[in-house]
């Protein structure tokens, strides 16, 4: 079983996101970004396997200790994902600016090209994705560390990945109803993580079935 470290940002779907890994197999400990700080995070990730960096409002600076917990993790080498703001997050903690979207997308499907890389294994491109953001990170402003791994008809980052860590990103919501195959990606990062069977688990899993 994974051990998921979840920072949380006080967005309305991480309880939905957690639900998912739960589903998949995941164990899950959710602290908030805002009322912890760095030694503790250091100190949690002692007992845990991975790291979520959870979607919420507003920009990177404004999520309490995601920045400070992303640079943690990166030095240890411990899995991460960064699910919209979590993804902003690994790119400001890199250096990357966050500027304005090319518009705002709240509740807005697009149809999302990826690279075929691991975390989208068993996935179309392009795939439909349900986006919740007005903020984004921009091809030409991220470091050489970062390759874009994903990107939307309009050109914006939808994924990112680390060269070497086990680092990844994505603007859009998993678990969110708007996007398809969706269980499938958070499996394709807990096989990432170690988990073996999480991707025949979420075989068996429908956001609609509900």
């Amino acid at each position: 079983m994974t051990r998921v470290l979840v920072v949380d940002n006080h967005d309305s779907f991480v309880h939905t996101l957690v639900g998912y890994l739960r589903e998949l197999g995941a164990d899950t400990t959710l602290v908030e970004s805002d009322a912890t700080d760095a030694a503790a995070v250091e100190r949690m990730l002692d007992s845990h396997d991975a790291l979520l960096l959870s979607p919420g409002p507003g920009a990177p600076a404004d999520a309490g200790v995601s920045v400070e917990a992303a640079r943690i993790a990166m030095r240890r080498g411990v899995p991460t994902l960064g699910v919209c703001l979590g993804h902003q997050v690994i790119g400001a903690a890199l250096g990357a600016p966050v500027r304005s979207a090319p518009a705002v997308m709240h509740g807005m499907v697009s149809a999302v090209r990826h690279d075929g890389s691991a975390l989208f294994a068993g996935l179309p491109s392009p795939f439909d994705v349900g986006r919740y953001h007005s903020l984004a990170l921009a091809v030409g402003d991220l470091p050489a560390d970062l390759i874009v791994t994903a990107t939307a008809p309009d050109g914006t980052v939808m994924a990112l990945a680390h060269r070497t860590l086990p680092l990844h990103g994505v603007q859009f919501h998993p678990e969110s109803v708007l996007t398809r195959g969706g269980y499938r990606l958070l499996a394709n990062w807990l096989g990432l993580c170690g988990d073996e069977e999480a991707v025949s688990r979420s075989a068996r899993l429908d956001p609609l079935a509900r």
